[in-house]
């Protein structure tokens, strides 16, 4: 396998995730083996917005499954996930960087989360504005503080006796 260095902690993160948001568990075998047919990156795309993926192929070969992961990342960058966050088909197909599979997860996480998705949360809580009001009164007597400061850091500083190297011989 080549790409990013996997984060065996983010891919459990990521599963957790998957399975807490659609309310079903990865088939036993590896977490790639569950992702690669793209069927439960459709289910969970579906479940943050109902109706972003129309028909998800259960059955066929490697050709039609590939739609799945496809459908996917186009649903998730209408979603508003940025090209830069999402993954190559072959990233997960053919399991050249996992890695980056799972930072696209983790990525919806943080969206879902931005548009308010009222179900389970991947990662950090995303933080609120924290909107503060003053006062002209207050403003002012910040205005003074910043004067106050600025003194008591110049006071008896001086350049007095430096050399900067910067004289000639002529």
């Amino acid at each position: 396998m080549s790409g990013g260095k996997r984060n065996p902690e983010l891919d459990k993160e990521a599963q957790q995730w998957i399975e807490a948001v659609i309310g079903e568990k990865f088939p036993s075998g590896s977490y790639d083996d569950a992702l690669k047919d793209g069927i439960l990156l459709c289910k969970l795309i579906n479940k943050l917005q109902p109706g972003a993926v129309a028909k998800i192929c259960t059955q066929g070969g490697g050709f039609k499954l590939r739609e799945n992961v496809s459908a996917f990342q186009n649903a998730a960058r209408a979603y508003g996930l940025p090209d830069a966050e999402l993954f190559q088909t072959v990233d997960l197909f053919e399991k050249r960087n996992i890695a980056q599979v799972t930072q696209c997860i983790h990525a919806l996480g943080r969206q879902a989360q931005r548009k308010n998705f009222n179900g389970p949360t991947l990662g950090p809580k995303m933080s609120d504005a924290n909107v503060r009001e003053f006062t002209e009164e207050q403003l002012r007597a910040g205005q003074n503080t910043v004067g106050l400061l600025n003194d008591g850091m110049n006071k008896g500083a001086s350049q007095a006796g430096q050399n900067f190297g910067l004289t000639r011989h002529i």
